[in-house]
């Protein structure tokens, strides 16, 4: 395996994107300015280090030119890991940047609403990474040692990530709603048009518009989509042309946003995806956010029936934030696994302890189909036998404990079509409504680019 590949998960901060999606941090420290020889130093040795540039300033903070050299050091030896040709130097350098202010911007807005990520929840996050990866931590270490990046440095980026993905979730995803109209009407629509169970696997390029923009600005930045429009039909490959062209957050991975229903597709997208024939590209696309192109690259059917063994289970969560450290969290659970162990009732505890809103069922989750749940949720239950209680098991969420009373194999296709539809809508709105709020985040903030002194 490339490390590489292991580190794009951090190092491209996805929740800035897909990846960030596809399983919580203070701001690291700046980087010590190199300094000058003292100027005692006789000359003949001239061994004098220019100080660390500020490149910019975002509200009363800088960036420095070493951040975005150590930040474009990774991202290029990521993209030589995909096959990905780089951009223009100077392209690159101004993707990075724009990346690096929006990434200042959230982590001081995460810090003033007191939303932060403590050790052990990275180092648990970094575990999940390893595994995933079928790498032990030290073989992990090592390929990150490979790559050049110290086990410190990757820590942060992990800490960011999950900041951000908390932002999001407080920010945005909290404050989005699916009716059940909106499904049936969904479901409405695939069933009455051709091609409603098809998947698109499909990049694009997207060039912002801030807020208030001006016709001038409105008509330079469509000049720029079109430019990147031209290259693409020009024959040059359209993951190059994302990276030197997008300010999407994926832009340097090529733009990918993968396999996709229509629903789960910005709405800007649906109709030209739909009448596109694999390897096509589209015109340049308006939306309220900017210009965008599409390009298809495949296109597959999952109308099957999908026929499952679920569980049907119980759970008390005791969730671990900014209030519950860890320790206090674990003990807390120690503590109802003891009394269920001297003879309470689970449903009793579910109701008294559980952090969670089937508490009022006593914890029933109801039957479960495999993927519902958070994957060490989901092992720890699939290895209960009835009426066994596991040990106490941590997730994203806190530490939990589950007791499986039922299973079944039953054909849910018409239920997953449901799940899948309100996922979809649900997935299309969180995205369009993200990108808005990024751009009010960066468009809220002071931000002073330096000039290059000569």
């Amino acid at each position: 395996m490339n490390p590489s590949r292991l580190v794009c998960r951090a190092l491209a901060l996805s929740t800035l994107a897909a990846a960030v999606a596809l399983a919580q941090g203070p701001t690291p420290a700046p980087a010590q300015p190199r300094q000058q020889a003292p100027r005692s130093a006789p000359a003949s040795l001239d061994r004098t280090v220019l100080l660390d540039r500020v490149v910019a300033v975002v509200n009363d903070e800088a960036l420095t030119q070493y951040e975005i050299d150590e930040q474009k050091r990774v991202i290029l030896a990521q993209m030589k890991a995909q096959n990905v040709t780089p951009p223009a130097a100077d392209v690159l350098d101004k993707q990075l940047l724009d990346r690096l202010i929006t990434e200042r911007a959230l982590m001081q807005f995460a810090k003033e609403n007191g939303i932060r990520v403590d050790d052990t929840q990275v180092e648990r996050a970094i575990q999940r990474i390893a595994q995933d990866n079928k790498l032990s931590m030290d073989e992990f270490r090592r390929a990150l040692q490979k790559e050049g990046i110290t086990y410190e440095k990757y820590r942060e980026d992990i800490r960011k990530e999950m900041v951000i993905q908390r932002l999001r979730d407080r920010e945005v995803e909290a404050r989005i709603t699916v009716s059940d109209a909106e499904v049936d009407a969904f479901l409405a629509s695939q069933n009455a048009q051709a091609g409603g169970d098809e998947e698109y696997l499909i990049s694009h390029i997207l060039v912002i518009v801030p807020e208030r923009a001006s016709p001038e600005q409105i008509e330079a930045k469509r000049r720029r989509a079109e430019e990147a429009l031209k290259q693409v039909r020009d024959g040059v490959d359209f993951a190059q042309v994302a990276a030197g062209f997008s300010d999407a957050q994926d832009a340097l991975s090529g733009g990918s946003l993968g396999w996709r229903p229509a629903a789960r597709l910005p709405t800007v997208f649906v109709e030209s995806v739909r009448v596109m024939k694999p390897k096509e590209t589209s015109k340049v696309l308006r939306s309220a956010t900017g210009f965008h192109i599409v390009k298809l690259q495949e296109t597959r059917n999952r109308n099957a029936p999908t026929v499952v063994e679920q569980t049907r289970a119980r759970h008390i969560l005791v969730k671990v934030n900014e209030i519950v450290s860890e320790s206090e969290g674990k003990t807390r659970i120690d503590r109802i696994r003891d009394r269920l162990e001297t003879g309470a009732k689970f449903e009793d505890q579910a109701k008294l302890n559980s952090e969670d809103a089937t508490s009022v069922k006593g914890g029933d989750l109801g039957w479960i189909s495999p993927g519902d749940t958070v994957p060490d949720f989901e092992a720890a239950m699939n290895k209960l036998k009835f009426g066994e209680i596991s040990p106490p098991v941590r997730t994203p969420f806190g530490w939990h404990l589950i007791q499986v009373s039922e299973r079944r194999t039953q054909d849910i296709t018409a239920e997953r079509k449901r799940d899948q539809a309100r996922m979809a809508i649900r997935q299309r709105k969180s995205e369009e409504a993200f990108q808005d709020w990024l751009r009010q985040m960066r468009d809220r903030a002071y931000v002073e680019i330096k000039p290059l002194e000569r």
